[in-house]
């Protein structure tokens, strides 16, 4: 059974900040069901959009979700991954938009591999 989106978003906020990051939900999805997206911002001009790992992805013991990149390069700049998460938000104005500023770049979330 899969964790409630509320709960994870909860927990991925407070897993980045206990580990130095700053941490913020910047949409409020559907509670139990709405898609998670986070940005990362390096706040060097460098930043990332993850969302949802395609569903072919087998998650691995003790994985709640997956995520990818959605874009083709590592990184692009903020206003990319802004131009991407609104596209995103039209087309499905029920997910979760968690903002987290790292200048590692850490996501704090599984990542599907490539």
């Amino acid at each position: 059974m899969r964790l409630r989106s509320d709960f994870f978003v909860s927990a991925l906020i407070r897993r980045a900040e206990t580990a130095g990051a700053v941490a913020m939900l910047r949409r409020r999805g559907s509670e139990e069901a709405g898609s998670i997206f986070v940005k990362i911002d390096r706040l060097d001009g460098r930043a990332a959009l993850l969302g949802p790992a395609p569903q072919s992805f087998d998650l691995p013991d003790g994985v709640d979700r997956l995520f990818a990149r959605l874009h083709a390069e590592e990184w692009v700049t903020p206003l990319e991954a802004e131009e991407r998460a609104h596209k995103e938000i039209v087309f499905d104005p029920d997910l979760w938009l968690v903002e987290i500023e790292d200048r590692d770049g850490r996501s704090f979330v599984d990542i599907a591999a490539a």
